[in-house]
């Protein structure tokens, strides 16, 4: 059972919504969050957070 982890947790990125191009790098769970991820986090090239969505 350890090697269906992929497919349940993919590795996603999700790009600042500022225009800088920072991205984070993260693994969500597709059973609970079927849409696309909207996390708010920090941006360090505008020194503040921001909405961080998942591109694909």
């Amino acid at each position: 059972m350890a090697g269906r982890g992929s497919d349940v947790r993919p590795i996603v990125r999700l790009r600042s919504t500022a225009g800088t191009g920072f991205t984070y790098v993260t693994r969500k769970n597709r059973r609970h969050d079927p849409d696309r991820l909207v996390l708010r986090k920090f941006d360090p090239v505008v020194r503040r957070h921001v909405d961080f969505r998942e591109e694909r």
